[in-house]
C-alpha cells in the first residue's frame, strides 16, 4: 500500500512524502521477504508453498525498487523536497470506485412469533410414534424389454 501511495504522490509532485512512502515500503517488504523465507524453511505439509517466489512478490520488490530510485533521482535534480522523518497516513476509507455499502437491519418481527408459538417448537417433546417413519418400498420388478431388430426398409429415401 506504502509503494503505491508513493506512486501517487509522485504523480502529484509530492516527492519528499513519496520517498518516505516508498522508504516504508521498503522496510515492510524486507520483513515479509523475511518472513516468507522463513515459511519456505519450515518443515511441515505446507512446505512446497513458496510465498517469496510468487510472481506478485518478485514483481512488488523490483517495483518498490525502481519507484524508490526515480523518486530520489528527479527529487535531486527537479523537486529538492525535503524528505519527512515520518511516513505519510494511508487513506483507509476510499472515495471511488466503490458501493456506500447498505447496513443490514434484521426485519421486525411477526406479532405471530410470541414465545409460546416459539416453545411449541421443542423436539424434545415431539412424539415416538413409528408412523412418522418411511415405510420401505416394495421391490422393483425387473421389466422385459422389446427385441429390436434394425430395419432397413424404413420408407425413408434419400435422393
Amino acid at each position: 500500500a506504502y509503494c503505491y501511495h508513493g506512486q501517487t504522490l509522485l504523480a502529484s509532485d509530492k516527492c519528499g512524502e513519496a520517498i518516505r512512502s516508498l522508504q516504508e515500503s521498503e522496510k515492510f517488504f524486507a520483513k515479509a521477504e523475511a518472513l516468507c523465507k522463513e515459511y519456505g524453511e519450515t518443515k511441515g505439509p505446507g512446505t512446497t508453498a513458496k510465498p517469496s517466489g510468487h510472481l506478485f512478490f518478485r514483481k512488488l520488490g523490483s517495483l518498490i525498487k525502481n519507484t524508490l530510485e526515480k523518486c530520489q533521482r528527479e527529487n535531486g535534480f527537479i523537486y529538492f523536497q525535503k524528505v519527512p522523518a515520518e511516513a505519510p497516513q494511508l487513506e483507509l476509507k476510499a472515495n471511488y470506485g466503490l458501493v456506500e455499502p447498505v447496513p443490514f437491519e434484521f426485519p421486525a418481527l411477526n406479532a405471530h412469533w410470541t414465545p409460546e408459538t416459539l416453545a411449541a417448537f421443542d423436539l424434545t417433546k415431539r412424539p415416538k410414534d413409528d408412523a412418522a417413519k418411511p415405510k420401505p418400498d416394495d421391490e422393483v420388478k425387473p421389466l422385459k424389454e422389446p427385441d429390436i431388430k434394425p430395419q432397413k426398409d424404413s420408407g425413408c429415401q434419400i435422393s
